[in-house]
C-alpha cells in the first residue's frame, strides 16, 4: 500500500491527494508563538484567509494559549474570541477547525460553520466534549495528552515514549470511540511537546509508522516547537526564537509527509505547502517505479562528448491555485 492510499480518508473532510497543511490561527495573547498578533477579530479572518491564499486546506482557530504555564481563559471569552473568527472564515469557504477543549466552544463552533474539533485533551478536559462530537457528527482530532501544563511540563517521563504514547493514545481512541464517535470521523496526534522533552519528540517523529498501526489518519504539529529550538541550537547554543524554526518546522513537515501522515499543522503555510507537495512528488514517482508491469529504469548512456538535453525549464511550475486545490479541496502550546 503507498503511504498515499495508506493516509487515510476523514468523513465530513474534504479528500486531499497527499498530506494537507493544516494554517494556524491563534486568536490569543499570549501564544508562545504569535500570541496578540492575530487577537482582533478582523486580522483573525484576513490571517486565516490569507493562510489558505498560501496553502493552508484547513485553519484552525484557537482562543486559549496552551503552552507551559498558560492560564486558562474562562468560557464567555474564548467563546468571545473564537466564534466571530470561525464563522467569518467558514462564509469565505474556509475548511475550519476549532481548537478547543471545552465543548460549548465545539458546539458554538460547529454551528458557525467549523468541519472539525481538535481537542489537545482528547476529550479528558471537559467530560461533555465527546458527546457533543458525536451528536454534532463532526471529526475529532484525539491528541496524546498527560494534564493541563499550567505548572510546566506535566508527567514527562517515559521507559519507552513510542509505546507508552501509542498505548495510552489507544485507550483514548477506544474511549472516544465508546463515546460514540465513528471510527472514519477520527484523527490522532501525538502531542508533540506536551509532557515531552526534545528527545521524546523526535523519537515519536521517528517512529510514525508506529502511531499509523493505531488505524486512524495521523495529525503532526510540530511548528516552531521548543524541541526544533533545541535541535537548531546545538548542544551549547540558545535555542532561536519561535519564529526562526520556520525552515525547521518546513522540514519536518516533509518528513512527515514522507512518513505518510494525513496533515501537518503550522504557522507558517508557504513553505510546508511546498514542502509536502515535493514529497507528494517524489511518492509519486515510486509509486510509478514500482507499479507493476513497470520496466527498469532508463539509463542514458552515449558515446558522444554532446552534454544530455536538459528538461526545459519551468517544467515543475506550481498548481498557483491557493492549497492546489481551494478552499473546499509550544512548546506543546499551540
Amino acid at each position: 500500500m503507498s503511504k498515499h492510499s495508506g493516509r487515510g480518508r476523514v468523513v465530513g473532510l474534504p479528500e486531499w491527494d497527499r498530506c494537507a497543511v493544516m494554517g494556524v490561527v491563534n486568536v490569543t495573547p499570549d501564544s508562545f508563538s504569535d500570541g496578540g498578533r492575530w487577537f482582533d477579530t478582523t486580522a483573525a479572518v484576513k490571517h486565516g484567509l490569507q493562510l489558505v491564499a498560501e496553502g493552508a486546506d484547513l485553519v484552525d482557530v484557537g482562543g486559549e494559549s496552551t503552552r507551559p504555564g498558560a492560564s486558562r481563559v474562562d468560557e464567555a471569552e474564548e467563546l468571545r474570541r473564537v466564534i466571530p473568527v470561525v464563522r467569518g472564515l467558514a462564509s469565505e469557504g474556509a475548511v475550519v477547525s476549532v481548537d478547543t477543549m471545552r465543548a460549548s466552544v465545539a458546539t458554538q463552533a460547529l454551528a458557525a460553520g467549523a468541519a472539525l474539533v481538535n481537542d489537545v485533551s482528547g476529550g479528558l478536559a471537559d467530560p461533555a466534549m465527546i458527546p457533543a462530537v458525536a451528536e454534532a457528527g463532526a471529526p475529532f482530532v484525539v491528541m496524546h495528552w498527560r494534564g493541563f501544563l499550567e505548572g510546566g511540563t506535566v508527567r514527562g517521563v517515559y521507559a519507552d515514549v513510542v509505546a507508552e504514547v501509542v498505548d495510552e493514545l489507544h485507550a483514548r481512541v477506544d474511549a472516544v470511540l465508546a463515546g460514540g464517535i465513528s471510527p472514519d470521523r477520527i484523527v490522532v496526534d501525538p502531542g508533540l511537546g506536551f509532557s515531552k522533552e526534545a528527545d521524546h519528540d523526535l523519537s515519536l517523529l521517528a517512529h510514525l509508522d508506529r502511531l499509523h498501526a493505531l488505524g486512524h489518519p495521523l495529525l503532526v504539529a510540530a511548528s516552531r516547537k521548543r524541541f526544533l529550538g533545541r535541535v537548531l541550537a546545538g548542544p551549547q547554543g540558545a535555542p532561536p526564537p519561535a519564529r526562526e524554526r520556520d525552515a525547521a518546522t518546513a522540514a519536518v513537515s516533509a518528513l512527515a509527509a514522507e512518513a505518510g501522515a494525513w496533515a501537518v499543522r503550522v504557522h507558517e503555510v508557504r513553505a510546508t505547502a511546498d514542502a509536502v507537495r515535493v514529497a507528494r512528488a517524489v511518492e509519486g514517482a515510486r509509486e510509478q517505479r514500482d507499479a507493476p508491469g513497470a520496466g527498469a529504469p532508463h539509463q542514458a548512456h552515449t558515446t558522444s562528448s554532446e552534454p544530455a538535453v536538459r528538461p526545459a525549464a519551468g517544467s515543475g511550475a506550481r498548481d498557483p491555485r491557493p492549497g492546489g486545490q481551494g478552499p473546499s479541496g509550544a512548546e506543546g502550546a499551540r
